[in-house]
């Protein structure tokens, strides 16, 4: 289960999700299970990531920064080791 954290500064939540499946260019659509209830979310890659060639696969476990202004789109932060 996955918990919510909100940045206060930048008003961005940090949310710990799976990838299920690849887009083209580099998008992704991640599952988030919040306290029981599962989300589905299409992220792109931070460009920290794309700048260091950090590949994604399906069912890796990443971190997402979501907007609380558009809570279907986020950005991936990080990618777990496996």
């Amino acid at each position: 289960m996955a918990e919510l954290k909100q940045d206060q500064k930048n008003k961005k939540f940090e949310v710990e999700g799976i990838v299920e499946e690849c887009l083209p260019n580099t998008i992704f659509k991640v599952k988030l299970d919040l306290e029981g209830k599962e989300h589905e979310v299409i992220a792109h890659l931070s460009g920290k990531m794309r700048m260091h060639y950090i590949k994604i696969m399906k069912g890796d476990q990443v971190k997402i920064e979501i907007s609380p202004y558009d809570l279907d789109k986020g950005r991936i932060i990080y990618r777990h080791n496996r």
